[in-house]
């Protein structure tokens, strides 16, 4: 399970943008952004992020994930569509050549921190 490492990664990267010297933060929420091909189980990433959360800041907190659909785009003819299955061939020109623009990327956009 992956998201044990994520999860632990979550909290050493949030803790590291907090400010310097405030013992007293509660962060109430992280707001993440997940492709849908970091092949991440929101379910189990929430359960993770509670266990490794517990006597941090952290503790309590709401993940909040966006999912990130997969969008690529054509080498040949760069036409750009959003893949919703496991074919990725282009549909205008039938190339199997493709960049992807999004969909991998697993980021902390903002936490929401209370009091």
């Amino acid at each position: 399970m992956h998201e044990m490492g994520i999860a632990l990664q979550i909290i050493e990267i949030a803790t590291a943008s907090l400010p310097a010297g405030s013992k007293d933060i509660q962060v109430h929420k992280v707001n993440l952004k997940i492709g849908k091909l970091a092949a991440v189980v929101p379910a189990s990433l929430r359960f993770c992020f509670e266990v490794v959360a517990k006597d941090t800041p952290f503790a309590g907190s709401i993940l909040d994930i966006k999912e990130i659909p997969v969008v690529v785009k054509c080498r040949s003819c760069h036409s750009e569509w959003t893949v919703s299955g496991p074919d990725f061939t282009c549909k205008a020109c039938r190339n199997g050549e493709v960049d992807i623009l999004s969909g991998r990327e697993i980021e902390i956009m903002s936490l929401e921190v209370a009091g």
